[in-house]
């Protein structure tokens, strides 16, 4: 069986002074941790909001979960405002049958995050 594509991270500070990070790629137990890693990142760079974007996502495990979940305690901590963006329909069921679309800002698309 042929190894999974790796997750792919980046983030962007935005000259509003919200940092965008923006994942691709299937997010299971082994890309978690990158992930996570990135969130932390971007929350030392005290950014006035961070938003998650997650349209090239189309799986997402429970360690992905996790580590949102942990960047939201972050968030609440840290009074950084959290939102997550463009999430496939698949992932947004994960999220629904966990019933963490009830904590989290979800919002259809990066534009719609960006909006004051």
């Amino acid at each position: 069986m042929p190894d999974p594509t790796p997750i792919a991270v980046t983030l962007k500070q935005l000259p509003s002074g919200q940092v965008v990070v923006s994942a691709k790629g299937d997010i299971g137990y082994h890309e978690a941790p990158t992930l996570r890693n990135v969130i932390r990142e971007a929350y030392d760079k005290k950014p006035k909001g961070l938003i998650v974007e997650l349209s090239g996502v189309d799986y997402m495990a429970t360690p992905g979960l996790a580590t949102l979940v942990e960047a939201l305690q972050i968030s609440k901590k840290s009074q950084i405002p959290l939102t997550l963006a463009g999430m496939t329909e698949r992932v947004r069921a994960v999220f629904e049958i966990a019933r963490l679309h009830t904590v989290f800002r979800i919002v259809p698309d990066l534009d719609a995050a960006l909006a004051p």
